[in-house]
């Protein structure tokens, strides 16, 4: 169900802030990203184990219901009250700044890190919202798609990973439905690893994330998590309203190397979720 509110998205932000003051469950309001979310931010979903840390997964012992427990510093991952991803059902309507894009060209650098498959994207690139900078840093992908709609998933997501001068997040996803091949993604899905491995760099494969993106930019705003372990909080959050398309093989390859790798939505709790009012 929609509700229309009037204000922007500066008083709905405010509105927000106070409303988390006021109920015991909520977090205090989000501050720059830890050190710890900077570097996940940063690689991505690449596996704990890797670095001495512990082994996390998406099923059986070490699936997303028991990542708290797995680390003392994962604990965020049971008990924050501002996690990712959520169901986008209710949402508040509210005059939105658009996103401005500043996407530029990249040679291809790209890593099967045992969770997902990313690419770390060469500096200079990065959206500004609200007059804020956000430098991207990387993009990688979950099948099925980690956020929904009314409760309905779509085949896969596309996360673009950005961090301010100040150490903030702003993560851009991207729903991905089944249709025809994403063109965008065809030429380095060809070069997907299909197992974990170091990161290697195509130079003869150009990408520009700017192609990763629908048409309509319109986007669902909300306060967030890593979605992935140590599930940092205070993570900016800009999921696209219109979908692009990815083909059938196209899933079929990324799920043979990756598999499933979607954590299941958790509870919106007090936080406001916005939307461009009709018609913006």
């Amino acid at each position: 169900m929609r509700s229309s509110v009037t204000y922007g998205v500066v008083g709905c932000l405010i509105a927000m802030l106070a409303v988390g003051a006021a109920a015991s469950e909520m977090a205090p309001p989000p501050a720059p990203a830890s050190p710890g979310a900077q570097v996940a931010a940063t690689q991505a979903t690449e596996p704990a184990s890797g670095h001495g840390g512990p082994t996390w997964g998406y099923a059986g012992a070490a699936g997303p219901e028991r990542w708290a427990g797995l680390s003392r510093d994962f604990e965020l991952c049971g008990i924050g009250a501002m996690q990712s991803p959520i169901d986008m059902s209710h949402f508040n309507g509210a005059s939105v700044e658009p996103i401005v894009f500043d996407y530029k060209l990249s040679p291809l650098e790209i890593v099967h890190n045992g969770h997902t498959v990313q690419v770390t994207y060469a500096p200079g690139s990065g959206i500004t919202v609200e007059g804020k900078r956000f430098e991207l840093l990387q993009a990688h992908f979950h099948a099925p798609s980690e956020h929904s709609l009314g409760g309905r998933q779509s085949a896969m997501e596309l996360h673009l990973v950005h961090k301010s001068a100040a150490g903030e997040l702003a993560v851009i996803g991207v729903m991905m439905e089944v249709g025809e091949d994403n063109m965008a993604l065809r030429e380095f899905w060809g070069a997907m690893p299909q197992q974990a491995g170091p990161a290697r760099v195509e130079e003869r494969i150009l990408i520009n994330a700017r192609d990763m993106l629908p048409s309509d930019t319109g986007y669902y705003r909300y306060m967030g998590s890593l979605t992935t372990p140590p599930c940092s909080e205070g993570v900016n959050w800009f999921v696209m309203r219109q979908p692009v398309s990815i083909s059938l093989a196209q899933i079929k390859r990324f799920t043979a190397a990756v598999g499933e790798n979607a954590r299941p939505v958790q509870p919106v709790n007090q936080r406001f979720v916005l939307a461009p009012l009709t018609g913006q």
